[in-house]
């Protein structure tokens, strides 16, 4: 939310840049959470004037929300009085009510986790305001000026100034060149790993998770599940990104059965639609908004609180008061029949399953835009490459995908180039495929088509120059993805590839992978196709396009609003009495946060996750069947994890540790606020409901006169024996049992030498264990039988107890080696079982 003091800060202008004000809203907050990541209660608590300088010049919105971070000074600055202190603890109050509504909602997918209708309201001005008459795409970087005697810097007439204050990324190859405003990938840049694990870190600019590609929807259908892979290591074809699946959540819940819409005018909101079914004990509840994030999901019947109900009626104005309590109550109006197939199109209009990319040719020695454009006829490389990804079909009579092209009388060519791509469809705007106009640089029939195109494919033969998106002139063109045969023609042709993408458009996959080249054949013919999907799904999520729809999504629903409602209203039970007058108010009713099984969605939690020594806010969101973080200002996902892959975790006071999969572990904070429930209880207690986990105790094991632990442990951490009786024995270490942390060292970041050199040298070791399963068995995470996490990493198992103590009195030799075959995998190397640590 964006906190504003009284009449101090002047409202944004109608031309100030969204992302600009989101930007300067985010550095502040990220400054108030690293302060806040290094307080402790021994340390003087800062003043405001130390953390951002004299208060005369501050922002008064900073000053705000530190003075609710630190909490305790009553006078931020000598012009702030007692009422602005009340107002702070009213927005406090008011924040942590909205927080207690998050989390009695049950959310059906990620798309719902970060819909904010408070921050949907506040903003909603600023995102359909009039858009400024600048440049866009490819050309917010070829409107660049040269520099002259009296431009010495050059200039742009771009949203960000001129040239210098974004001069692209630096990044370059024999591909393509940096460029202002747009940002590069040649290779290498690998995905982003928030977990504390045995892979290298990335850096905030990386790639998803491979394991969230395609994850969007989270309450699965009673007695199935949302996932057929669970290994994050496990090598498959990605699914495609950024594809609202949530949004068919209306057609399938709602449309058909009894239900209800109601649509309306809402001051602050604008065009609202709301759809509420009773579904057994739970209400299903969709909320639109003009913005393009919809509330989707069910709440409990018990978490209304409701008393005397009866069942045949649907309590609209008790879900809507603890729902949404932004929208205005008295502007909606009961929907007609005739609109339910109206919504199930508007909740479906971001799904599509057709694209349309362009391709351009370079030759050796060219670079610029009309050089490529007026190349009539196609090279035997660039004939090889398209019919490598795509297969080449006459237009006249084509039933597939048009993609604007005509296939009656041939005006755009005779032939074009298609392909599928997991159940989408692509069709290519080919540069030679298009007719060719003499004596016409601009060839404005090419044109048309391709600089329309959103992403294009820049095909250059051997000897081409580097590619720059400063050459092209197109508002639309955000994605370019540069291919470059290498030995074309011939049996070991190989392809080579880089992209560069507006600024604007969020990174998407699949990576490239280092050094950029693919042989020719099947594999690379998918992983362009995919990379030409994901282009323009990303782009659709870019300033431009989402301002676009965001202003299409609006007239939709003010038609809704207009021509498909009754008179019938929400009955909101206020009468007139005496009694109200009273100055006493009817005390609010906090819902009861449901975290048992049999709620299937996602519930919600705002935390602070820690990531490469830096603190990130995102949400987390636990349902029946998955675990996801994501992050607030980008709103994509940086964590996955089915929930049959947790192992544990381990709770502190405000903060909590989840280990998953082989060991890894990601460490969460919640927020610091005034509230007297606990959500790191209430994160546990949905953890004990929806996974096979268990909590993880820290153990103190002391050695023996001989220097030993008295126990033999595995790579991975699972405990194979444990000397009856001995000093690990009686600290309460069990066969079965998993170290997932040695002396405060996460096991998932140690390899075995590590891991050895810890359990010898320390004189004190503490380990943090997660017990086995009620049989004795280790907690597994993962269901492959070896999986590549552990790949390379079995040496040999760290064995550290007595000859003589290592087989119990109640054990023969044959009964202790039988054990060992149970619990160890078969990966491990032989080894005597009288060996001593």
């Amino acid at each position: 939310s964006i906190d504003v003091v009284g009449g101090q800060c002047s409202p944004p202008a109608n031309n100030e840049h969204l992302f600009a004000m989101l930007q300067d809203f985010r550095s502040g907050r990220a400054s108030a959470d690293r302060l806040y990541s290094h307080h402790t209660d021994n340390t003087t608590i800062p003043s405001t004037d130390e953390v951002c300088g004299p208060t005369s010049g501050s922002s008064p919105k900073l000053r705000l929300k530190l003075n609710r971070l630190w909490g305790g000074k009553e006078s931020v600055s000598s012009n702030m009085t007692s009422s602005v202190t009340s107002n702070t603890s009213a927005v406090v109050s008011s924040d942590l009510e909205e927080r207690h509504r998050r989390r009695a909602f049950l959310h059906y997918d990620c798309q719902s986790l970060t819909a904010n209708l408070g921050y949907a309201a506040k903003l909603r001005g600023i995102l359909l305001a009039r858009r400024r008459n600048t440049a866009t795409g490819a050309s917010a970087a070829s409107t660049i000026r040269a520099p002259t005697p009296d431009n010495e810097n050059g200039d742009a007439s771009s949203p960000a100034g001129d040239s210098q204050e974004d001069p692209g990324d630096g990044k370059s190859n024999d591909l393509l060149e940096s460029c202002p405003f747009f940002r590069n990938e040649i290779g290498g840049e690998g995905e982003r790993e928030v977990a504390l694990g045995r892979s290298p870190m990335s850096g905030p600019g990386a790639h998803r998770p491979s394991l969230s590609y395609g994850v969007s929807v989270l309450e699965p259908q009673p007695g199935e599940t949302l996932w057929k892979h669970t290994c994050p290591m496990r090598k498959r074809l990605l699914p495609i990104e950024s594809v609202d699946e949530g949004a068919r959540y209306y057609r399938k819940y709602f449309l058909g059965k009894d239900h209800q819409n109601w649509f309306g005018m809402d001051e602050q909101l604008g065009p609202v639609a709301i759809s509420i079914r009773r579904d057994g004990n739970h209400y299903r509840i969709i909320v639109r908004t003009s913005e393009l994030l919809t509330l989707r999901g069910s709440i409990p019947e018990e978490a209304l609180c409701l008393r005397n109900h009866q069942s045949s009626r649907i309590p609209t104005r008790e879900i809507m008061e603890l729902v949404a309590p932004e929208v205005q109550l008295g502007c909606l109006k009961l929907g007609t029949q005739a609109a339910e197939e109206a919504l199930a199109r508007l909740d479906e209009q971001g799904l599509s399953n057709r694209y349309k990319v362009g391709v351009l040719y370079c030759r050796s020695g060219q670079r610029t835009e009309e050089e490529m454009y007026n190349n009539q006829h196609s090279g035997p490389a660039f004939l090889e490459f398209l019919e490598t990804i795509g297969q080449r079909v006459r237009l006249r009579g084509f039933e597939g995908y048009k993609a604007g092209l005509d296939t009656r009388t041939d005006s755009t060519g005779t032939h074009t180039v298609a392909a599928t791509h997991r159940g989408s469809q692509v069709t290519l705007h080919v540069v030679t495929l298009l007719p060719f106009t003499p004596n016409n640089r601009q060839q404005l029939l090419r044109k048309r088509h391709i600089g329309n195109d959103i992403v294009t494919i820049v095909f250059q033969e051997p000897g081409a120059l580097p590619f720059s998106p400063k050459r092209i002139r197109s508002q639309f063109q955000h994605v370019f993805i540069i291919v470059k045969a290498i030995n074309p023609c011939t049996e070991n042709t190989q392809y080579s590839v880089a992209v560069s993408r507006s600024k604007e458009v969020p990174i998407f996959g699949p990576p490239v992978p280092p050094g950029g080249t693919f042989n020719k054949g099947k594999s690379f013919a998918d992983f362009i196709l995919a990379k030409v999907i994901n282009a323009e799904n990303a782009a659709h999520r870019s300033e431009k396009f989402s301002t676009m729809a965001t202003r299409t999504r609006q007239e939709y629903l003010k038609d809704l609003a207009v021509n498909y409602t009754t008179a019938t209203v929400i009955e909101t039970g206020q009468k007139f009495s005496m009694l109200s007058f009273s100055s006493k108010k009817k005390p609010t009713v906090r819902p009861r946060v449901a975290c048992d099984a049999g709620q299937r969605g996602a519930i919600c939690w705002q935390v602070i996750l820690e990531e490469n020594s830096q603190n990130t806010d995102c949400y987390l969101g636990i349902s029946v069947d998955t675990i996801v973080l994501i992050e607030e200002h980008s709103r994509q996902t940086i964590f996955v994890s089915p929930c049959v892959n947790i192992l544990g975790w381990h709770a502190q006071m405000n903060s909590l540790r989840l280990y998953y999969h082989q060991g890894e572990c990601i460490s969460i904070h919640v927020r610091p606020d005034y509230t007297e429930r606990d959500e790191i209880m209430e994160i546990v207690a949905r953890l004990r409901a929806v996974t096979q986990g268990s909590p993880a105790s820290e153990l103190s094991l002391r050695r023996n006169s001989l220097g030993q632990l008295g126990f033999h442990v595995q790579p991975d951490g699972v405990v194979t024996q444990v000397e009856s009786m001995g000093q690990a024995w009686q600290a309460g270490l069990r066969q079965g049992s998993r170290l997932v942390e040695i002396c405060k060292v996460a096991v998932s970041t140690l390899s075995h030498d590590q891991m050895v050199d810890l359990l010898k040298t320390s004189a004190l070791v503490t380990v943090t264990v997660i017990p086995p399963t009620n049989d004795g068995q280790p907690r597994r995470g993962c269901v492959l039988q070896s999986c590549d996490y552990l790949s390379g990493n079995y040496e040999s198992d760290y064995e550290n107890v007595t000859s003589s103590e290592s087989i119990s009195a109640q054990q023969t030799p044959q009964q202790a080696q039988g054990s060992y075959s149970k619990t160890e995998r078969s990966m491990s190397p032989p080894r005597s079982s009288n060996s001593s640590g």
